[in-house]
């Protein structure tokens, strides 16, 4: 016998939230949003970007890291769609990426700006 939800004590707030929940292509793509922010180097890279066009080499010496460390990040960002490549010669820049996921990691890394001690 299978059991029944039970009766909402609220049902209007039940279906607001209900409202409030992602699609399953949506959740999935979350999903893989919050992975690459699970990883302080990663959110680095993002907050280089902002306003900015860095090389590998370039990011890499930003954050004390090795070129192909730097590199892998930038793949797994890539995948995610937060970074974006331009290939000048033989040089590849690389710029936040115009589109959702950019704009949320942007979000958060202005919202970690706010924790910063204020100097006086």
């Amino acid at each position: 016998m299978e059991q029944s939800a039970p009766e909402a004590i609220d049902p209007s707030a039940v279906a607001a939230a209900e409202r409030q929940t992602l699609s399953p292509p949506n959740d999935r793509r979350m999903r893989k949003l919050l992975d690459v922010l699970c990883d302080a180097t990663r959110l680095k890279i993002v907050r280089a970007l902002r306003g900015n066009e860095l090389a590998a080499s370039d990011l890499a010496r930003v954050l004390g890291r090795s070129r192909s460390a730097t590199s892998q990040h930038l793949r797994v960002l890539r995948e995610a769609e937060v970074v974006r490549p331009s290939r000048n010669g033989n040089v590849v820049r690389y710029t936040l990426a115009p589109d959702i996921n950019a704009q949320i990691l942007e979000d958060i890394g202005r919202a970690f700006d706010r924790l910063e001690p204020r100097s006086a």
